[in-house]
């Protein structure tokens, strides 16, 4: 796959709980460059960003992040903030435990909340699959695309597990056109990359991507840097 094609399918992604405000910009002016889906930042930085890059890519921020524990009011007051500060696309941490419970009602029920005010703006469930049996996984599939959501995404990144070529194939098999998938979580090099988009991965969210196909260096990607 050509570069410029992986490019536009990443969510080049900072939610490190360090992260800085130039760290965020630096992203921000990467994503820019090289023609990234959005950047993926955490919700503190939402109104910053969407002043700072004007339209020119869009922004995403997570909910519930990372747990997916919070409330559902919660989640619903995080995401009606992050409207408000402009942004554009939503990943949500689905509430694990309720779904461990067996309270898929809830789980559905949430999600569709979420997508219920977000809108027209996209909406990615992060189900994290490493905390997941394979039926569980199959469940989701259903339950996000029943729910609305427009994605259905792997991981956090902040768990024990990120994305994996079987839990890409599980989802392509499962949802079969009803929703887009994200891959996230580990992706380490261009391979990754490709096999995964090979897999039926419409995203890919990763802090590593531009890197990755530019040669593995931040000075490299710094050169390559012409706002």
């Amino acid at each position: 796959m050509e570069k410029e094609e992986l490019l536009a399918r990443v969510d080049h992604t900072l939610l490190n709980p360090e992260a800085t405000w130039d760290q965020v910009k630096q992203i921000c002016d990467e994503a820019v460059r090289f023609h990234t889906a959005s950047v993926c930042i955490n919700p503190c930085y939402v109104r910053q960003a969407v002043e700072y890059l004007a339209g020119r890519v869009p922004v995403c921020t997570v909910i519930g992040f990372p747990l997916g524990a919070t409330s559902t009011q919660a989640k619903l007051a995080e995401a009606q903030q992050a409207l408000m500060d402009g942004c554009s696309e939503f990943d949500m941490v689905i509430n694990i435990g309720r779904l461990k419970m067996g309270d898929v009602d809830f789980v559905r029920s949430e999600i569709a909340a979420l997508k219920q005010l977000v809108g027209k703006h996209i909406l990615k469930v992060i189900v994290e699959t490493c905390l997941l049996t394979d039926v569980e996984k199959a469940i989701m599939c259903d339950v996000v695309c029943e729910a609305g959501a427009d994605y259905i995404k792997t991981s956090t990144g902040f768990s024990k597990g990120g994305a994996t070529f079987e839990d890409i194939a599980l989802f392509a098999q499962k949802v079969r056109g009803r929703c887009k998938i994200k891959a996230a979580g580990g992706i380490r090099t261009r391979e990754d990359m490709e096999r995964f988009v090979q897999l039926g991965a419409d995203r890919l969210g990763t802090s590593r991507g531009i890197r990755i196909l530019c040669d593995g260096s931040r000075e490299n990607v710094a050169k390559n840097l012409t706002i």
